[in-house]
């Protein structure tokens, strides 16, 4: 018997032991050949080998065939199957964790996640010196994006009224500057901008998002020792130790951010997504936070890309503009000196 084999044969017996019926084990049990299956075909590798891509590429064929719920509960099977892995000892990550924090934006509403006060983050983001980390960590504490749309940023997504600025930013926001513009089109294993995509942005529209000067100085202050690519695209982030100068991975994030918050006691081993502080976890900070200080869900619904242009007609014809105001007005600060004031 392979390894494999054993590993899926065990796991079924230990969920028949937890009480499951026969039912739902043969579900689990054709799941797992199914994505055994695929894996073998794709990538020449067992579900024993896989990584976050591998794991992300099968949900996006899942997709392909069946509905949002049918998918949500074939990629919940295959996240207990590597929690028993990783319980084990036969691999040393979840990667269907991540997979399901960028799937899931449920998450969002969930009472007993870490509640975390601006003074804690700001004494966090304190200890986050490196140019790529810090800038990194910011801009997702400051916009709300997901780790795979901040992979997709390139050079011309960003307009910074600064001399650091020598390219030309893209026509969306050539008139405003100090802002990110993130697009509803990068998809995962598509071409777009000269390069094919590892990660999809997950938005209902494109996004104009406003600088503030605390994002605007991290952002010159990485631009100043970001490394020349050959890619392109011109990725606005980029590697600087193993990957020099290519474009960063949802994987590379999301271990950054764990390697902060793990020093931090902020995450743990099996821990989950209740207690565990992830790039996702930034994306429940500033939902939280922000719509609590601005009393505005609107706003705070575009700035994470959650709807559409027709609902944005509904609001205002001069809808940067208001979204530019409140967000600057509102926005928290993450230097440890800035003044709480009645931060909410």
């Amino acid at each position: 018997m392979s390894e494999c084999a054993e590993s899926i044969t065990y796991f079924l017996e230990d969920i028949e032991h937890h009480g499951r019926n026969d039912r739902t084990i043969s579900a689990y049990r054709r799941v797992l050949l199914e994505f055994e299956a695929y894996l073998e075909g794709e990538f020449g590798k067992s579900p024993v080998e896989a990584e976050y891509r591998d794991c992300m590429a099968f949900t996006h064929e899942l997709r392909t065939q069946y509905s949002e719920s049918t998918v949500a509960s074939y990629t919940s099977y295959l996240n207990r199957f590597y929690s028993y892995l990783v319980r084990v000892g036969r691999h040393d990550e979840n990667p269907m964790e991540l997979v399901l924090e960028e799937m899931s934006e449920s998450i969002e509403s969930n009472p007993s996640r870490r509640d975390l006060s601006l003074l804690e983050m700001r004494k966090f983001v304190a200890t986050v010196h490196h140019p790529l980390d810090r800038a990194l960590i910011i801009t997702l504490l400051k916009t709300g994006m997901r780790s795979g749309e901040l992979c997709n940023l390139d050079l011309i997504d960003l307009n910074l009224d600064h001399d650091a600025m020598w390219w030309n930013p893209r026509a969306q926001i050539t008139k405003q500057p100090d802002s990110l513009y993130v697009s509803a089109k990068h998809t995962h294993g598509n071409e777009s901008g000269g390069e094919v995509r590892a990660a999809s942005n997950k938005r209902k529209r494109e996004t104009v998002i406003p600088i503030d000067e605390e994002l605007k100085e991290t952002l010159i202050r990485w631009l100043s020792v970001r490394p020349d690519t050959q890619n392109p695209a011109q990725p606005l982030f980029v590697g600087t130790a193993k990957r020099w100068g290519e474009r960063l991975t949802i994987d590379i994030v999301h271990q950054t951010v764990e390697k902060y918050a793990r020093k931090h006691g902020w995450y743990r081993a099996g821990g989950g997504a209740t207690e565990n502080v992830t790039p996702h976890y930034f994306r429940h900070f500033f939902t939280t936070h922000l719509r609590d200080r601005t009393g505005d869900r609107g706003i705070v619904k575009y700035l994470r890309g959650d709807v559409a242009s027709d609902i944005i007609d509904t609001y205002t014809h001069n809808w940067g503009d208001r979204v530019r105001r409140t967000y600057l007005e509102n926005i928290y600060r993450l230097r440890p000196d800035s003044p709480l004031r009645s931060e909410r």
